[in-house]
């Protein structure tokens, strides 16, 4: 009679099991081949010890998981269904962490289809922890870098098998091999999709799924309970704020350097100068973000595809070209010369901005990948046109208040249209899970802040300005700087209110019922 472990190890023989062994028995690839997962659902337990396999393995402390076990149940008693998902990279055809990497930290190795991270190069911008919809990079804090499963490559690369897969006790996980045309022409969209998973096809996820047969249809995540807010990013708040002002001063500026033109009074060095200020100081602040912030100028890198080289290197020669034209106003240098400079400035600042708002604008965030985050991060440049309206009004250059309050008290009213949109729009339905718990965060968690944010808002851009054209006309001058002024900062405020809901509500895509899915963003 066979004891129990003869018994096991006949199983593994005669149905190929490649659990708890070292080495892995698997065909050589050919041309259009690469390595993938395999995860059967009816097999697995849940007892995680991929997870702790997968620590172990790569030396990673307790709340960084590169493995992670999701729950999932549904059906009545007694027919009840528990699901489970063990996930770690899927090792994606078209990899959203490689596409958006700043630093081109990703690679998919040619041979194999498998996609690493070089540590030696992360900044820890924590952008592909954003941009994966499977929430699949992690942030190591010891180490300031972003870590990812490997699928134990070099392991693979002298045949032996993963710890994942060699730890599972139920043979739940393997290592096979998938063309990569047939994936995506036949079998992708029935064999790579789980319940509560985003679509695979978002980023041709390799990962194949043995599923239970006649899944309950009221099937829910054990952790649709949990509702916390996301990562403050206040680096981010200060950062974008204050460089879509300047970009709104400066245009504020160029037109009124171009009036000039027709006999209005010219604008001068310290309004270019102020206006400057805002980008100066914010561009900096986005490295305290960073993990490795000296490592910030590399963020450029990988302008063929990341929008957030494209921003980092755009907003960068934004302020510089700035800078120029505060030098060009100081000398008095050629009029014309200076229009074609700060015409040149304000397109870069306007793609500058057009890239920082397309950085959010990724399908993992379905809160941020809407028009209106587009439209808002312009709207912000209202500010700068009432930044400008109040330097003038301590420089007295009267006649420039008006019209400069005006158009800034209409950029309000479009930015007050702009934030209602994007609260009515999160009824929409795709992505309504999602989209619907944001919902929630703006009016459970932070509905004192949205509040705020609207009436201060309306203040600013339309209460205040209003007062300030009563007082120019009256010739009330230093009641309208003072008023001015304070529409200014509350007006600064509100949006600093208003990005800090941005970042902190945002609900991404990812693996269900991840209880311990360690520091993801």
């Amino acid at each position: 009679m066979q004891t129990p472990l003869e018994s096991f190890i006949d199983h593994k023989a005669e149905t190929n099991m490649q659990c708890g062994s070292y080495s892995i028995d698997i065909p050589p690839l050919k041309e259009g081949e690469q390595y993938r997962f395999h995860f059967d659902a009816v097999a697995c337990v849940g007892c995680r010890c991929c997870e702790v396999a997968c620590n172990e393995q790569n030396n990673n402390p307790a709340d960084v998981k590169w493995r992670r076990v999701g729950e999932m149940e549904g059906g009545e008693f007694p027919a009840f269904t528990q699901l489970l998902n063990s996930m770690s990279c899927n090792h994606c055809i078209d990899p959203e962490c490689l596409i958006g990497c700043p630093t081109e930290s990703y690679i998919k190795i040619a041979e194999t289809g498998i996609v690493v991270h070089d540590d030696d190069t992360c900044i820890g911008c924590q952008y592909c922890t954003w941009n994966c919809p499977y929430g699949v990079p992690v942030f190591h804090e010891e180490r300031n870098i972003v870590t990812k499963c490997h699928m134990c490559h070099e392991r693979l690369d002298v045949g032996q098998s993963p710890a994942c897969v060699q730890a599972c006790p139920a043979g739940a996980i393997e290592i096979e091999v998938v063309n990569v045309k047939e994936w995506l022409e036949r079998d992708i969209d029935e064999q790579a999709n789980m319940p509560f998973l985003p679509d695979a096809r978002i980023t041709n996820s390799t990962t194949r799924y043995t599923l239970p047969d006649n899944l309950p249809e009221n099937m829910k995540e054990m952790d649709e309970h949990i509702l916390k807010p996301a990562h403050k990013e206040i680096p981010l708040v200060f950062m974008t704020v204050l460089t879509q002002i300047s970009l709104g001063g400066f245009l504020a500026l160029f037109l009124g350097d171009f009036m000039s033109l027709f006999g209005f009074e010219s604008t001068n060095w310290i309004m270019a100068l102020l206006v400057v200020l805002p980008a100066a100081v914010g561009l900096p602040l986005s490295a305290l973000h960073l993990g490795r912030p000296f490592l910030a100028m590399t963020a450029m890198k990988n302008i063929k595809t990341s929008w957030l080289s494209r921003e980092a290197l755009a907003l960068g020669v934004f302020t510089g070209l700035m800078s120029l034209v505060v030098v060009l106003y100081f000398f008095d240098v050629s009029h014309l010369l200076r229009l074609l400079l700060e015409a040149l400035t304000l397109a870069i600042g306007i793609y500058g901005i057009y890239a920082q708002s397309m950085i959010y604008r990724i399908r993992a965030r379905p809160s941020w990948n809407r028009i209106t985050t587009n439209f808002k991060f312009f709207g912000v440049a209202y500010i700068g046109f009432f930044l400008v309206a109040f330097i003038s009004s301590i420089s007295s250059i009267h006649e420039a208040i008006i019209p400069l309050a005006t158009m800034g008290m209409l950029g309000a009213v479009a930015q007050l249209f702009f934030s209602y949109e994007d609260i009515r729009t999160l009824d929409a339905k795709e992505n309504e899970y999602q989209l619907q718990r944001t919902k929630r965060l703006l009016n459970e968690n932070f509905s004192k802040v949205k509040l705020v944010r609207f009436v201060s808002l309306i203040i600013a851009g339309i209460l205040l300005p209003l007062l300030a054209l009563v007082f120019v006309s009256a010739s009330l001058n230093a009641a309208a700087s003072v008023v001015l002024f304070l529409a200014l900062v509350t007006a600064f405020a509100s949006e600093v209110s208003d990005r800090f809901l941005f970042y902190t509500t945002v609900v991404p895509l990812g693996m269900a019922g991840g209880f311990f899915v360690g520091k993801q963003r």
